[in-house]
C-alpha cells in the first residue's frame, strides 16, 4: 500500500470483529516494522506486551476504563516506555554502542562520553527521563498503527487506563511508563464507522512568534 494511502486509511476504530483473528506471524511483523521507528541515539527506550489470553484482556480492561474493544480486539499491546534506557549496564544502552563501535560510527574509548551523551538527551529531572521515554514509545506506537494498516488491520491507541492498575496487574517495573495500550484487530462491518474527523490545514499548523 502506498504511503499516503496508509495514512489516510489509518482510523481508530471503536469496534473489533472478535470473530476474526490476528495471527502471530502478523504480530510479529507488525512489531518488526514499527521497530524502524527513529529514536534518540538510537536507544529504542520503547518495549510492548502482546495480549492475546481472554483471562488477560478481561484483566486489562478492568484497569483500563471497562472499554469493550480491549476484550473484543483479538490483540492488545501495551506499549511501554523506558525511562531508564540512558544507564550503563541497560542491555539496549549496551547493544546500541557496541553496534556503533562495530559499524565505525564511534571508538571504544568513546564509551564515557556516550554514557554522558546519552544520560543528558535523557535529561537531569523525572519529568524530563519521562518526556523522553514517552515521546520516543510515541514514535513507536504510531508506526504500530501505520504498520497495522499496511497489513490490512485496523487499531484503536488508547491512553484511558488507570497506569498503576495495569502496571500491577502485568508486573510491570517501575522504570517502564505506559504512553498508550494499542488494541489491534478488525473492524465490524456490522457497525458503522463514521467519517474521519477534521484535521488542521497547512496554515493553521504553521506558526511564527
Amino acid at each position: 500500500m502506498e504511503f499516503k494511502e496508509v495514512m489516510k486509511q489509518r482510523r481508530a476504530v471503536n469496534f473489533f470483529d472478535p470473530a476474526k483473528d490476528v495471527t502471530d506471524a502478523q504480530i510479529k511483523d507488525i512489531i518488526e516494522t514499527a521497530s524502524l521507528a527513529p529514536s534518540g541515539f538510537n536507544l529504542q527506550p520503547w518495549q510492548v506486551i502482546v495480549v492475546k489470553d481472554k483471562a488477560k484482556k478481561e484483566t486489562l480492561r478492568k484497569v483500563a476504563w471497562d472499554q469493550a474493544k480491549i476484550t473484543e480486539a483479538p490483540i492488545v499491546l501495551i506499549v511501554l516506555g523506558d525511562r531508564e534506557g540512558w544507564k550503563k549496564g541497560h542491555n539496549t544502552f549496551e547493544r546500541d554502542f557496541a553496534e556503533m563501535v562495530k559499524t565505525g560510527a564511534m571508538k571504544k574509548e568513546q564509551y564515557d562520553w556516550f554514557a554522558g551523551a546519552t544520560k543528558s538527551i535523557y535529561g537531569t529531572t523525572a519529568d524530563q527521563k519521562m518526556a523522553f521515554a514517552c515521546k520516543n514509545a510515541g514514535f513507536f506506537g504510531l508506526s504500530l498503527m501505520l504498520a497495522a494498516k499496511n497489513v490490512g488491520l485496523d487499531s484503536h491507541p488508547m491512553d484511558g487506563l488507570d497506569v498503576e492498575g495495569v502496571k500491577k496487574a502485568f508486573n510491570i517495573p517501575d522504570q517502564y511508563w505506559i504512553p498508550l495500550l494499542l488494541a489491534i484487530g478488525h473492524f465490524d462491518k456490522s457497525k458503522t464507522l463514521f467519517p474521519p474527523k477534521w484535521r488542521k490545514s497547512y496554515n493553521e499548523i504553521v506558526v511564527s512568534f
